[in-house]
C-alpha cells in the first residue's frame, strides 16, 4: 500500500496539517523542520534516494547491505557506540530498505538531537571510506542469515521473492526484491561497497527530517557544524525503468508457479501490475483492497471464509512503489479445499465488483478504516519526519498531505469499479501457490 493511506470527510482533510519549513544545506542536502512542543520528545529522519532498483546486475542486495554497514563504525564513534551512545541517554533507533529508497531513524528525549544530529553527519561522512574486509564479511553474514530467517525459513517466505520475479520481467528493477541473493552477496568485495557508498550516499541524494520538541535556530546551528560540511557531488541519475509504464501491465498471460513449504495449509496468491504510488488509481486501489479483503466484513472475508467455508483467511491491498505498484489479494485455503474451486470463487467477487461496482456503505467503511490506521500513526512524531521526507522525495512538496488525502476523499463508488476492470484482469496475472511438502490437495 501506499506509504499514505487514510481519507477524511473535507473538514478534517482542510485541518491536517504537518507544519513545516524547508531548506537546503551548501552540500545539497534537503532539510526540513517540523517542531512540536507537545512532549519532550524528538526524532531525525533521514532519507537517501536508493533501494534496491538501483543495483547493477549480479550486484544484487547491495541497498540492503549497506544498511546494515552503516551501522560498523567510525574513527569518532567504534563498532557499537552507535546504539551504545544512543540507548544511554534514552534513545532507539532503526533504519529499512525497500526497492526504491533506504531510511535511518533516531528517536528519543529532546535532550538527545545534538547526539542524533552529530551520529547522522558521522557516519555519512565516514563509513564508506573506512570500510574494511572484517566489517563487510560481519554484515554480510547478518543480511544473509537475515534471508533465511525471514524468508527461506519463515512459513509462506519464499513466496515474497518468487512472486516478484512472476510479476515483473528480468529487465524491470523490481524483479529482484531487495534482500538480494546470496551469490551476488558473497562476490560483494570491499571496492564495490565503497563504490557503492561514494555513488548514492552523499548529501545530495537525501533528505533530513528533524521534528519534535527542538528550537530550529539550535538545531540548524548543529545541522551546519557538522552535516553541512560533509563534502558532495551531484546526486546519481535515477534509472527509472526505461521501456515500461506503470500504467501498462508486461504480462500478456497467467504466469502461475507452485512452490512447496514446511507449511499446514495451502496459500494462493493473486498480483497484479498497477500504477505508482500517489496517483489517484493507487488510491482507489487502496481502497479496493479494503473492500475486498480489509476485514471480516470485507467481500472476500464473508464470501470465502463465511459463507462458502473455502478459506482460513484472506487479505488485499495495494503495495505502491515510485516505478509502479502492484495490487495483491493472498487466500489461506482451509484443509482438503480443491484449489481449482478456490480461485474460481475468488475470481467471483473480482468479476462481481467489475460488473456491479461497490456500494457507497462499503466505501464509507474502506475509508473510515483506513482513517483510522493514518490518524494513529501520525500522533509518533517519528511518523512525522518520515512523512515528510517522504513527500519531499517523491513529490518535491513536504506538505503534499492536503492533496494526498484528497484522493481518497474524491474517490467514488465507480472509481473502484474502474481500477477493477481496468487493472485485475483475470487473464493477465500473477498466480502463485504455496503448498504443503505433503498435500493432499490438488496442485498444478
Amino acid at each position: 500500500m501506499a506509504f499514505v493511506i487514510g481519507s477524511w470527510s473535507a473538514l478534517a482533510s482542510s485541518s491536517v496539517d504537518i507544519p513545516f519549513t524547508k531548506t537546503k544545506l551548501s552540500n545539497g542536502m534537503t532539510v526540513i523542520f517540523h517542531e512540536d512542543h507537545g512532549l519532550p520528545v524528538v526524532a531525525v529522519d533521514v532519507l537517501y534516494n536508493v533501494g534496491s532498483r538501483f543495483e547493477a546486475k549480479g550486484r544484487t542486495g547491495f541497498a540492503h547491505l549497506f544498511e546494515h554497514l552503516m551501522f560498523m563504525g567510525t574513527k569518532r564513534a567504534p563498532t557499537g557506540k552507535f546504539d551504545e551512545w544512543m540507548e544511554a541517554v534514552g534513545g532507539h533507533n532503526n533504519a529499512w530498505t525497500s526497492e526504491d529508497r533506504t531510511g535511518y531513524w533516531d528517536v528519543g528525549p529532546k535532550a538527545c538531537l545534538n547526539l542524533f544530529l552529530w551520529l547522522e553527519a558521522d557516519r555519512l561522512r565516514d563509513i564508506g571510506p573506512l570500510m574494511t574486509a572484517e566489517k563487510l564479511k560481519a554484515q554480510r553474514d547478518v543480511v544473509r542469515n537475515e534471508r533465511r530467517q525471514r524468508t527461506e525459513n519463515t512459513p509462506y517466505g519464499k513466496g515474497e521473492i518468487r512472486l516478484s520475479e512472476l510479476l515483473y520481467p528480468v529487465e524491470h528493477p523490481y524483479h529482484h526484491p531487495p534482500i538480494g541473493s546470496h551469490e551476488d552477496l558473497e562476490a560483494a568485495t570491499v571496492q564495490d561497497v565503497k563504490d557503492f557508498f561514494a555513488t548514492h550516499y552523499v548529501p545530495s541524494n537525501a533528505s533530513m527530517a528533524v521534528a519534535g520538541d527542538f528550537s530550529r535556530e539550535d538545531a540548524m546551528r548543529a545541522i551546519k557544524a557538522w552535516m553541512e560540511t560533509v563534502p558532495t557531488k551531484d546526486a546519481p541519475k535515477d534509472p527509472g525503468a526505461p521501456g515500461f509504464s506503470d500504467t501498462k501491465t508486461t504480462l500478456t498471460s497467467v504466469v502461475t508457479d507452485t512452490l512447496t513449504d514446511d507449511v499446514e495449509l495451502t496459500k494462493i496468491t493473486y498480483a497484479w501490475q498497477t500504477p505508482r504510488h500517489f496517483t489517484l488509481q493507487d488510491a482507489h486501489l487502496d481502497l479496493l483492497g479494503a473492500v475486498l479483503g480489509g476485514g471480516k466484513s470485507s467481500r472476500l472475508y464473508t464470501a470465502l471464509v463465511v459463507d462458502k467455508k473455502l478459506a482460513q483467511s484472506v487479505s488485499a491491498g495495494e503495495s505502491s512503489g515510485v516505478l509502479g505498484s502492484h495490487f495483491e489479494i493472498s487466500v489461506l485455503a482451509r484443509p482438503h479445499v480443491d484449489l481449482d474451486v478456490l480461485e474460481k470463487a475468488i475470481d467471483m467477487e473480482i468479476e462481481t465488483v467489475k460488473k456491479r461496482g461497490v456500494r457507497d456503505a462499503e466505501l464509507l467503511r474502506a475509508r473510515n478504516v483506513l482513517m483510522t490506521g493514518f490518524i494513529s500513526s501520525l500522533q509518533q512524531v517519528g511518523t512525522r519526519a518520515k512523512l515528510l521526507n517522504t513527500y519531499e522525495m517523491d513529490t518535491g512538496d513536504p506538505g503534499f498531505i492536503t492533496k494526498d488525502l484528497a484522493r481518497y476523499e474524491s474517490a467514488k463508488p465507480s472509481d473502484l469499479q474502474d481500477v477493477a476492470t481496468k487493472y485485475l484482469m483475470l487473464d493477465k496475472r500473477a498466480v502463485l501457490r504455496i503448498v504443503p511438502k505433503i498435500s493432499e490437495v490438488k496442485s498444478r
